[in-house]
């Protein structure tokens, strides 16, 4: 019997505000005038703002969720005393208003709101947290979900992004290159009783309009599920190159096809999408991801974006929410790995599973309080960044241009600090009770905190 089906789908993103994307789906006629008709999204540097962070004055956050749902602005370091990075300084405050006069609190806070949103990290609310630690309670014997109850088999299957974006570079490697890297890295690691497959899509024709109806038709299961052979795997994975279109609807739809007899009765199935942006074919990847989920497969359904851009994020994001599942963002090859060895996580358990036909409730407790200690430290880090940088810029634009007075610059350093500190305070509020509910059975503490979520949630 082939053990339980683990698929990772995925659509290339990225976290990693690479220099700049050298390879890139060409842009056509259809992409240029329409949003929808073959639209391919190309991803800032990792430092630089993306398209939709204008400098415009957005209402400060009043909760984590609100604060997540702020776009990224400038997440690099900037020094007020090297020369180059004075220009850049000068470049991302020339749209400031010009407060030298006497200007109201009013006008100050403005201020502050757009000098904000040009150093906006990229902040993770306790949605993305919790959908994770949900995702690992896979298999504890408390939960009541049959369809996240260990199976007697466990398969993994990869859907991997091979359109011409992919080609995007990450500094020394590009997008496809740190995807085979992650991907050959996580099978490796899984149990020798898993079973893996291999689809890839996109993968023929190229990114002109002409090539549309080719690529949007094409996806190859490269690699049959069944045991791992680490020879003909790499021989399979090397097929994957850069070339087309997005046909994510087509992916899934022939992903459902591969896993038609791993039944959910007997199989534990996972299903990754990891995508580097929104699909360019005219098609419903919500509506195929529905479709699977819903299907006897019963698979659990998780998104990666890969290097995403907002539009992208929206849509991968639909997917998982249509599914129930967890839609993590990240930026470079290192975050594509950690993601991956979650499951990995999950396919270990499931070994020892195998093994005592019971679940390690220490083992998985332990498991939490690291992957909440490690998420703590990642928004920690955001927002000493973020007030630290703001802090500086305020400094230079007094002290090298003169375009505030004193009493304004010393307002707003006191607004920067006592923003970031109402940051810290939720994110230590949300470590609290999160260790708090660890202590708990999984399926108490997964319900205990949506609870709390749904509370703190904006419409």
């Amino acid at each position: 019997m082939i053990p339980g089906l683990l698929i990772v789908a995925l659509y290339g993103c990225s976290d990693d505000k690479p220099e700049k994307p050298q390879a890139q789906e060409p842009k056509t006629e259809d992409q240029a005038q329409s949003e929808t008709d073959g639209k391919n999204d190309t991803p800032e540097k990792a430092s630089e703002p993306k398209e939709d962070s204008t400098n415009e004055e957005l209402p400060l956050p009043t909760t984590l969720d609100e604060l997540a749902q702020r776009p990224a602005g400038f997440t690099g370091y900037l020094s007020t005393i090297d020369a180059e990075d004075q220009k850049k300084i000068d470049e991302l405050t020339k749209e400031l208003p010009d407060i030298t006069d006497e200007p109201s609190e009013e006008e100050l806070d403005a201020y502050y709101s757009q000098l904000l949103s040009i150093y906006q990290q990229d902040f993770v609310g306790p949605e993305d947290l919790i959908n994770q630690l949900e995702f690992q309670s896979i298999g504890s014997p408390d939960v009541e979900d049959p369809r996240k109850q260990f199976k007697e088999n466990l398969n993994v299957m990869v859907i991997l992004d091979a359109s011409g974006s992919m080609g995007k570079s990450l500094g020394n490697q590009t997008q496809m290159e740190a995807a085979q890297t992650a991907i050959t890295n996580f099978v490796q690691g899984l149990p020798d009783n898993a079973n893996v497959g291999l689809r890839i899509y996109g993968q023929e024709g190229s990114g002109s309009s002409a090539d549309k109806a080719l690529s949007c038709g094409s996806s190859e299961l490269i690699y049959p599920i069944g045991p791992y052979d680490s020879t003909t795997f790499s021989a399979a994975l090397t097929k994957a190159k850069p070339a087309g279109w997005t046909p994510i609807q087509l992916a899934l739809n022939e992903a459902q096809k591969d896993l038609a007899s791993f039944k959910g009765d007997q199989n534990t199935n996972i299903v990754y999408l990891v995508s580097d942006g929104i699909s360019t074919c005219d098609d419903d990847p919500v509506a195929a991801a529905e479709s699977l989920y819903n299907s006897d497969i019963t698979p659990i359904v998780n998104v990666i974006g890969f290097n995403v851009d907002s539009d992208g994020q929206k849509q991968l994001k639909a997917v998982a929410n249509a599914t129930n599942g967890s839609y993590q963002d990240v930026q470079n090859a290192q975050g594509l790995q950690d993601q991956l060895d979650q499951a990995k996580k999950v396919a270990e358990k499931w070994q020892q599973w195998k093994i005592s036909q019971e679940g390690n409730i220490g083992y998985e407790q332990t498991n939490n309080y690291l992957d909440i200690f490690s998420y703590h430290t990642d928004e920690f880090k955001k927002y000493v960044d973020e007030r630290q940088q703001i802090g500086f810029t305020l400094t230079y634009l007094l002290q090298q241009h003169e375009k505030m007075s004193q009493q304004s610059h010393d307002y707003l350093i006191n607004k920067n600090m006592e923003y970031h500190k109402w940051i810290e305070q939720e994110y230590d509020k949300l470590r609290t009770n999160l260790e708090a509910l660890n202590d708990k059975n999984y399926a108490e503490t997964i319900k205990k905190l949506e609870e709390t979520y749904q509370q703190n949630k904006t419409p």
